[in-house]
């Protein structure tokens, strides 16, 4: 039996070592963020999805750090903790509309988007430490795009348009803000096989997706 363990090379090992580290550290700070906005969350429903989604991260988290350690990488943090401290400040000004856009199209949807296309790249055991979190994932990212549907449907005309104008630009924003964590992103991505510029256009693709699916109308009973 192969050691799910085993990779390629040294280069490989090290860019989705970090990687691991990096997707880790974001479960945890999307755990604390979303544990966070239960108490100010607009209904049960909403209280309820998120405590569900707390409990998934913390699953995550725990999933992800005992394959980081059986995977053999440095565990030190590859967001700096003033960074984190950033990023849980970012969420807890949002108010719940913006909170829902952030989340769940920007770091959710998208973030996941990435992931995908490097799990057939990855080794064995790598692909099975996603497996569940992924799978999590798209149960949270429909339950954000569909109340971000529902809100966006309370709204006048105008507010809507004006709101779904504005959601590109916040993509991008959060998509800088990743960028000026100072993280060779690029780097990391193509020592573990993928095409960072082929990668980059499937996540514009996925974000154009969704733009369209939350512009759409609600269907009518």
């Amino acid at each position: 039996m192969t050691d799910k363990t085993q990779v390629r090379d040294p280069g490989y090992r090290d860019a989705m070592g970090r990687l691991l580290v990096l997707y880790t550290q974001i479960d945890k700070l999307i755990m604390e963020v979303c544990g966070e906005k239960i108490v100010s969350a607009p209904d049960e429903s909403a209280k309820l999805a998120l405590a569900k989604q707390v409990g998934d991260e913390s699953r995550h988290v725990s999933i992800q750090r005992q394959w980081v350690k059986q995977f053999g990488t440095n565990p030190a943090p590859v967001i700096s903790p003033t960074q984190e401290d950033q990023i849980r400040d970012h969420f807890r000004k949002l108010p719940w509309l913006d909170f829902l856009a952030d989340m769940y199209v920007c770091v959710e949807a998208l973030g996941s988007d990435a992931v995908e296309q490097i799990v057939p790249l990855a080794d064995p055991g790598t692909r099975e430490s996603l497996r569940i979190p992924l799978t999590d994932e798209l149960n949270h990212i429909h339950f954000g795009i569909s109340r971000l549907k529902q809100e966006l449907a309370k709204l006048s005309a105008s507010e809507r348009h004006k709101f779904l104008d504005g959601l590109p630009g916040r993509i991008d924003k959060i998509s800088r803000a990743l960028h000026d964590l100072g993280l060779n992103l690029p780097g990391m991505f193509e020592a573990v096989g993928a095409n960072y510029n082929a990668l980059r256009q499937g996540v514009l693709a996925r974000r154009d997706d969704l733009l369209r699916e939350i512009s759409a109308p609600i269907p009518q009973p």
